[in-house]
């Protein structure tokens, strides 16, 4: 089996432009550059979606995240930040080796996220809610 694209940046067998990088966790540009400054952050072990991350790797990674985060603002002087993450096929994972894209925002920037904005009444939502802290 061929490893992911994000594990041949990772052991250096492709390039890629890192901005950050421990033990755990490595942060480099996107090569889709929607708007500038567009970082990818990933876990340094094979890891396929969120689902399969241990606490630890989920601290190590969001720390991450967030120390990324503020280094854009303050380079990039953006007005806000998407994080994006995605988890299978129906999710629109299109690498199988999680990661957050960090997509910094500028009021007008032309980048659209979208769904359809359907509120529940609140009966639906108290359902839900039950059906999930039971799967706690």
């Amino acid at each position: 089996m061929t490893p992911c694209v994000f594990c041949n940046i990772l052991a250096g067998r492709a390039e890629a432009s890192f901005v950050y990088r421990d033990a755990s966790v490595a942060a480099f540009m996107s090569l889709e550059q929607p708007n500038p400054y567009k970082v990818l952050v990933v876990p340094t072990a094979h890891v396929e979606t969120l689902y399969d991350l241990t606490d630890a790797q989920t601290a190590e990674l969001f720390q991450v995240v967030v120390k990324v985060a503020r280094a854009i603002r303050l380079v990039s002087g953006c007005e806000g930040l998407n994080l994006v993450q995605s988890n299978s096929t129906a999710g629109q994972q299109d690498v199988p080796h999680l990661h957050v894209h960090l997509l910094p925002r500028w009021s007008g920037d032309g980048v659209v996220l979208s769904w359809p904005h359907v509120e529940e009444p609140r009966a639906a939502l108290e359902r839900l809610a039950a059906e999930l802290k039971s799967a706690f």
